[in-house]
């Protein structure tokens, strides 16, 4: 395996906008990168001139040493050592679990004892061994998503490219096929490029987080560091719940504000200064007795706990989280215990 290389890469239909531009990634040897970001943002052209299925515009893509593409030439998808699983699973409705699984070794040319026992490895690593003779209509949308991983494990892929592929699955379903995933890239150590537009999914299950808006990149960080800190009011606004504001802007560099210091901007002492926007997450806002005031504008009950917007005096919003019972038009007060510069 190597590391995957995109540089400058950029790709345009001719639409009179490019769906990517001048996109540089580094993707680290055996890493969990997902590809996050709206519908329409480029992250499944992205996938798309990893495969192999569309060609750069311009810029270029390696593996380790190796040339896969750039404007002028493209090596074919089945060169790349690359599988991809689908949104839609691409089984064929015809043959077993098995030799579904099995299919791209016979392409291969692959036969024999090596073939049975790269299949039962693969059917192994995802817990489908006792379903091996079954259809894939037998099975369920969680099964049937774990033989399409059995399927990209059988070859020993340097990369696999997942397509939005839990986008078919319900909540609880889901959960448990992050858990198939997180096992499968322990196991395989393959390189994983995982496109979707569920933050959440993101978070749970990769190494590194790439944002993506209008075909272009805005920040790659691990999850803890793209939640704390996020470059720019897109990325704060794609990554986890909570509220911008535009406040005067706090003395000096410093990005992590504590409540002293947003206390004094929520205040409108500085109103002189330059603008700021303040990014406040819900779980950092505290209702209590020795913050500034503010009114519930909505709230909604989660089970766990309830989900509250406020309006401050300026008209501007927070949200925050409730263990116990608030009623909108009720008036409170409450504390930002940290808060990030933008």
């Amino acid at each position: 395996m190597a590391k995957l290389i995109l540089n400058r890469v950029a790709k345009d239909f001719g639409t009179g906008r490019a769906a990517v531009s001048d996109l540089s990634l580094d993707v680290r040897e055996g890493g969990f990168l997902a590809l996050l970001g709206p519908s329409g943002c480029g992250k499944t052209t992205v996938l798309r001139m990893i495969a192999g299925f569309e060609t750069p515009t311009d810029g270029s893509i390696h593996l380790g040493e190796r040339l896969l593409a750039d404007a002028s030439q493209s090596l074919p998808p089945e060169r790349r050592n690359m599988a991809m699983v689908f949104q839609s699973y691409a089984l064929w409705p015809h043959m077993s679990v098995a030799n579904n699984v099995g299919y791209p070794l016979k392409v291969r040319g692959i036969s024999g004892e090596l073939y049975r026992q790269k299949v039962r490895e693969a059917l192994a690593t995802v817990r489908l061994v006792d379903y091996a003779e079954r259809r894939p209509a037998d099975l369920s949308g969680g099964q049937r998503q774990r033989v399409a991983l059995a399927r990209c494990l059988v070859t020993s892929p340097d990369v696999v490219l997942l397509d939005e592929p839990l986008a078919n699955l319900d909540r609880h379903l889901k959960q448990e096929m992050e858990e198939t995933f997180r096992e499968f890239h322990q196991r395989s150590g393959a390189t994983m490029i995982y496109v979707t537009h569920d933050q959440s999914e993101a978070m749970a299950l990769a190494t590194d987080v790439a944002v993506m808006s209008e075909g272009r990149l805005l920040q790659v960080a691990p999850p803890s560091e793209i939640y704390a800190r996020p470059e720019g009011r897109l990325v704060g606004g794609l990554i986890g719940r909570g509220a911008i504001l535009t406040l005067a802007s706090p003395d000096g560099d410093q990005r992590q504000l504590d409540w002293a210091i947003l206390r004094t901007l929520l205040s409108g002492a500085a109103a002189d200064r330059a603008s700021a926007e303040i990014l406040v997450r819900q779980e950092d806002v505290v209702i209590g007795s020795d913050g500034i005031p503010a009114n519930v504008e909505s709230v909604l009950y989660e089970g766990e706990r309830y989900a509250v917007k406020l309006t401050l005096a300026d008209g501007q919003t927070l949200r925050c989280f409730s263990r116990t019972p608030v009623h909108a038009g009720e008036s409170v007060h409450v504390i930002v215990r940290t808060s990030w510069r933008l």
